[in-house]
């Protein structure tokens, strides 16, 4: 299969799944807040967002793992891939070890920071752990050696597969009156399917000698792919960490239900960008620089159009579809317009780096880049501690938004003297086109209502500002970027 088809495979795969995923990420927390109330909701979001520095114990060496695949695998070198792989599972296992002292380390702290009973809190954060823990003790080797070969679809698939089964699971079991426990056992046992299934098809597909004996170290700066790993994990995280020491579970469950709008909107982006960094890999490892360059400028535009759309359509009717999702629940007000801005706007900056920063990793450039990284992180730390006390879950998403636009700017002026050499007014250009784009939709939607707290009312609401989004942003582009529109119609016409 070719470079392009599996590039197409991985993208279609991963929308399909980001959409179902983003379907059963609302679907369960609205039965969740049904069944639990918001407090039990915001629980479990914290207990998921602790467990989730699992990722920070990686120190970002999948990435790293990642990047010293393309050689191997665009030469066939079976030797090396052994060696890789070997080096990444042992590497893993120490991780999950980690986790496993992490783990019980919260049985004891996690209890005094909330208002539940310990051996309910302990119980549970145990059930929720267990899929984490198997991730890494099976399935995080094999899931970077097929991102690696362009053969993400085949995770992806898994995890759409686990989804679907999880949230049938789920549902099924609150409507029947299950405790939360029990509902999170059935996912966490649903859940381990994926890294197994993982297993199998590696060990059928890939000739991996597992007798290898390692000399030296075969995966190259593989302690240097920390500090954008410590940037990602700080901004996901920071927030609720943050709401939890110091704010209520009200604010982390208002916080959570907005996130999940957000964060489903970005992952159907990112998603759908899965395979572009494995694609710009096999390029740098085949050393084809000019077609790297024309693949990255068509790329680049593409992100910035879509993202600008999607993420403009987002931010228009986050607060309507929130007032739809959240009616009947009386316990707390989700009514926060200026949060939800602010929170979309941060993820629409992570995503527009996107191009730049999956080219940075796959020329495995994670030494070169640290600071950034490490920048970015101290100052989401530092604003949003100082902003959530006057300001709560508005502070909160502002100093996340803050360190996404610094390390944006950060990667951008790096390929200005690397990789690429690619000067900044590019970036800019296409920045102030974007800005024009959400702003004149702003002002075009502005007396768009829905008539009636319903998921129909919210759609066509969805609809007739998608489509004036969509108008805004064919007509501003057709202005300025009239070639690159050509060459795209083009394509889809070749297609």
């Amino acid at each position: 299969m070719s470079r392009k088809k599996k590039l197409l495979l991985n993208a279609l795969v991963g929308i399909i799944k980001q959409i179902i995923t983003i379907g059963c990420g609302f679907l369960l927390p609205r039965y969740m807040l049904l069944y639990y109330g918001s407090s039990v909701n915001g629980l479990v979001s914290s207990i998921t967002h602790f467990l989730s520095f699992i990722s920070f114990l990686d120190m970002g060496v999948g990435a790293v793992i990642q990047s010293n695949l393309y050689k191997p695998l665009s030469e066939n070198n079976s030797y090396q891939i052994s060696l890789i792989v070997k080096s990444s599972e042992r590497f893993f296992r120490h991780i999950a070890l980690i986790f496993i002292v992490y783990i019980i380390t919260l049985c004891f702290i996690f209890p005094l920071m909330v208002e539940y009973e310990a051996i309910y809190t302990i119980s549970l954060l145990l059930i929720i752990a267990i899929s984490t823990l198997s991730q890494y003790l099976f399935g995080m080797t094999y899931q970077l050696l097929l991102n690696a070969d362009q053969k993400a679809y085949i995770q992806l698939s898994l995890q759409l597969g686990t989804t679907i089964l999880n949230t049938i699971l789920s549902i099924v079991l609150m409507r029947r009156g299950a405790s939360i426990h029990l509902v999170k056992m059935a996912a966490a046992t649903v859940y381990i399917l994926r890294p197994v299934g993982q297993m199998v098809y590696v060990h059928r597909h890939y000739c991996i000698d597992r007798k290898i004996a390692i000399v030296g170290e075969p995966i190259k700066q593989k302690w240097n792919g920390v500090s954008q790993h410590i940037a990602a994990v700080v901004c996901q995280n920071i927030d609720v960490t943050v709401l939890t020491l110091f704010s209520t579970l009200e604010n982390v469950s208002i916080y959570s239900v907005y996130f999940n709008v957000t964060n489903g909107v970005q992952q159907l982006f990112m998603t759908a960008a899965t395979g572009l960094e494995s694609l710009f890999g096999n390029m740098i490892a085949k050393d084809e620089k000019e077609k790297l360059s024309k693949v990255f400028s068509a790329v680049e535009w593409v992100t910035h159009l879509g993202v600008t759309m999607l993420f403009t359509i987002a931010a228009i009717t986050i607060v309507p579809f929130i007032s739809v999702y959240t009616r009947g629940i009386k316990d707390v007000n989700y009514n926060a317009p200026l949060f939800g801005l602010i929170l979309v706007a941060a993820y629409g900056a992570q995503c527009l780096r996107v191009p730049y920063f999956r080219i940075i990793k796959a020329a495995g450039h994670f030494k070169e880049t640290q600071n950034g990284a490490y920048i970015s992180a101290g100052l989401n730390i530092a604003l949003t501690m100082a902003l959530v006390f006057r300001y709560g879950l508005v502070g909160a998403a502002t100093g996340t938004l803050a360190a996404m636009l610094y390390h944006s700017f950060y990667f951008v002026w790096y390929l200005k003297d690397n990789i690429l050499n690619r000067s900044v007014k590019y970036f800019i250009g296409y920045l102030i086109t974007d800005l024009l784009v959400s702003g004149a939709s702003f002002l075009l939607t502005q007396g768009m209502k829905m008539g009636n707290l319903t998921y129909t009312s919210w759609l066509l609401l969805a609809v007739k500002v998608s489509v004036t989004v969509a108008v805004v942003s064919v007509i501003t582009n057709l202005t300025i970027y009239r070639t690159q529109v050509k060459n795209l119609i083009l394509l889809l016409k070749r297609r």
